[in-house]
């Protein structure tokens, strides 16, 4: 290991200045993943910066989960001990160069769920899939955050390729499904919100108490299988259009440094039911931008967003369900108003019929070989801004004959 002390010197328009300090999972060959910081350009073991014994032995394991099940007192506690040690000299065997680190899945994701937060986006999908409705949205839809239930093992980091996934699908005017590969496999880009402290089965999580559980925040690329959906999907909702992957950024935003970010959700009409009521609903302005194929497409708004974290968390719970360290909740498709807004490509290119020019060809959806990075900016302390890293996924074949 490296000995002597270093300063770290980071410019101060980095989104990984002080005024961030996300966590993460990192290891260098050769040796075992443990917990970091990001700090510019740096990635720093908590482990050798802070000390490895009593509460702090958390840092040397492969995962969050242990450091985020201590606690919101103690998340305090390490962001303030994490900001004053980096403005000083740091042992110098904690300090890797991001790009010559392994960064993995920061956290073992106990459970899954994934809302549909977005009023855009919802009327959007209404729009395409019930036309002539006079209200695209469906009845429930202001009335509580609706979800699903997804799969936590396919959940994976940033720069994991994606199979393109295989299932029943069925085109207009056929007379039976087939099963092949999809053609029509799409991305929505979302954020996910990562539980640290879990909750009791039969106690419910008020809205007011979420900041006591929700430990921070990643980029999420919820990947779908729009044919295979489509034809599975009704009564029950998604399952195989979904379940066969998911990306997620690898470092992990403190909710404790999106303190600046925060603004009021749109005006929430009707009043939602007693357990979702707050006084003032609040969302956070982060402002994602994906990229296709190395070309901007979209640049949706996470402050358009609907439902509020809280409520989705509260909402989640109120049956009675228990939620665990490491739990997942996902916000759904970031859309805003405008088409260069829209976060996923069945509303990008409306279902396909109005193609869009990526590198010099039409397209609608992905094919092999393509990559979406996901990738978003926060406002911070002092007009700094808070950066989320990126979700990044190659889309590869199935060897399954596509018909």
């Amino acid at each position: 290991m490296t000995t002597g002390t270093a300063t770290l010197s980071v410019p101060v328009d980095s989104p990984f200045g002080l005024a961030n300090l996300p966590y993460g999972i990192y290891s260098v060959p050769g040796g075992q993943p443990r917990v970091a910081t990001r700090f510019g350009g740096h990635v720093v073991d908590l482990a050798v910066l802070l000390g490895d014994s009593g509460e702090n032995r958390v840092f040397a394991e492969p995962t969050l989960n242990a450091f985020m099940a201590q606690g919101r007192d103690r998340w305090v506690e390490v962001r303030q001990a994490l900001r004053a040690a980096l403005q000083r000299e740091v042992p110098a065997g904690a300090v890797h160069d991001v790009d010559a680190v392994t960064l993995h899945l920061p956290f073992e994701v106990a459970d899954y769920v994934d809302f549909y937060a977005s009023e855009h986006h919802a009327s959007n999908l209404g729009r395409l899939f019930r036309p002539g409705n006079p209200d695209p949205l469906t009845p429930n839809w202001k009335h509580l955050p609706i979800g699903y239930h997804g799969r936590a093992a396919s959940i994976a980091v940033s720069g994991t390729d994606i199979v393109r996934p295989a299932g029943q699908r069925i085109e207009p005017g056929d007379p039976a499904p087939v099963f092949g590969a999809s053609v029509r496999l799409d991305i929505e880009a979302e954020i996910g919100f990562v539980v640290g402290t879990g909750s009791p089965m039969g106690e419910p999580v008020p809205v007011d108490e979420a900041e006591h559980h929700i430990f921070g925040l990643v980029l999420f690329n919820d990947w779908s299988a729009r044919d295979i959906q489509a034809w599975e999907y009704v009564p029950l909702g998604p399952n195989l259009g979904k379940s066969f992957a998911s990306t997620v950024s690898p470092w992990v935003v403190p909710l404790l440094a999106l303190e600046a970010a925060r603004v009021d959700t749109p005006k929430q009409q009707p009043t939602p039911l007693p357990y979702l009521a707050m006084e003032r609903p609040w969302g956070l302005d982060i402002d994602l931008v994906v990229e296709w194929n190395g070309q901007v497409v979209s640049r949706p708004p996470y402050a358009a967003m609907y439902w509020s974290p809280a409520q989705m968390l509260a909402h989640l719970t109120v049956n009675g369900a228990p939620t665990r360290t490491g739990d997942l909740f996902a916000s759904g498709t970031v859309s805003g108003p405008e088409k260069d807004q829209r976060g996923a490509f069945i509303e990008l290119t409306w279902a396909g019929t109005e193609p869009i020019t990526v590198a010099g060809a039409a397209r609608t959806y992905l094919e092999d070989g393509d990559e979406v990075v996901i990738t978003a900016t926060a406002p911070g302390p002092d007009g700094t801004r808070i950066g989320f890293g990126e979700a990044r996924g190659r889309v590869v074949g199935n060897q399954i004959p596509v018909r």
